[in-house]
């Protein structure tokens, strides 16, 4: 399979590459199909690849012991992960896997690495997405500590459908309430409270976005934020 060329791909990441950053990397690109949970690192061992999404939505997870566990970032085609290596650390104490199914490509981290160490550049691009996903995990837990359910999950369908393609997203009430750590009947209600507001419509296995303007006004100040950041540090999505 020949290499793939730079203005083909969607990733926002390996578009911004400079010419000669992205031909370095091309050798070792490896296409990967990332169907739903596929797991991407976990807690404390050494991840082998790192991936460019190119659909999909990927979700970073912290866990405790005894089973508690939340959802501290997502990100898809505009990023990478996990952005641990390019903070010089080899192991995590997240999960990262895939919540909604798709595809991209992955690189060896030795590889990555090795290009990274090479390239100021590459490094400086890769690290503004790493300090972009810190701000987005900072809101995160700005919202939780603040807002109520329906404008945590307001801010949430908001960043998953920044990543999707249409307005439709395929999600079910049962893992809206995992992800947001909260009770199923939670989901529900919140769901209620913005279809009432006529920003969403809800189906059991899909929400489709109606009025993102006023999803976001309703989703308040958490919103935003991470997302200025990326486009004033990388550029528009």
């Amino acid at each position: 399979m020949g290499s793939p060329s730079q203005t083909a791909i969607r990733n926002r990441i390996l578009r911004s590459l400079s010419p000669s950053d992205f031909a370095g990397l091309t050798p070792y690109l490896e296409e990967a199909e990332l169907p739903r949970l596929y797991q991407m690192s976990a807690p404390g061992m050494v991840t082998d690849y790192c991936y460019f999404l190119e659909s999909g939505l990927g979700s970073v997870v912290a866990e405790v012991k005894g089973g508690r566990k939340a959802e501290i970032g997502i990100f898809g085609y505009e990023g990478m992960s996990p952005t641990s290596m390019i903070l010089d650390a080899p192991t995590t104490p997240y999960s990262t896997f895939m919540q909604i199914s798709g595809h991209g490509h992955r690189i060896r981290s030795i590889q990555l690495s090795h290009a990274v160490e090479g390239s100021y550049r590459l490094r400086s691009l890769l690290s503004r997405f790493a300090h972009v996903m810190s701000v987005q995990t900072s809101y995160t837990a700005l919202s939780n500590a603040t807002d109520k359910i329906e404008q945590r999950l307001a801010r949430w369908l908001l960043m998953c459908h920044d990543r999707s393609d249409g307005e439709k997203i395929a999600l079910t009430h049962e893992f809206l309430s995992v992800i947001l750590a909260v009770r199923r009947q939670s989901i529900t209600t919140a769901l209620h409270v913005l279809e009432g507001l006529h920003f969403i419509e809800a189906k059991r296995n899909e929400i489709a976005i109606l009025n993102r303007p006023g999803l976001e006004g309703f989703a308040g100040g958490a919103y935003g934020p991470a997302e200025d950041e990326y486009r004033k540090l990388i550029g528009p999505v």
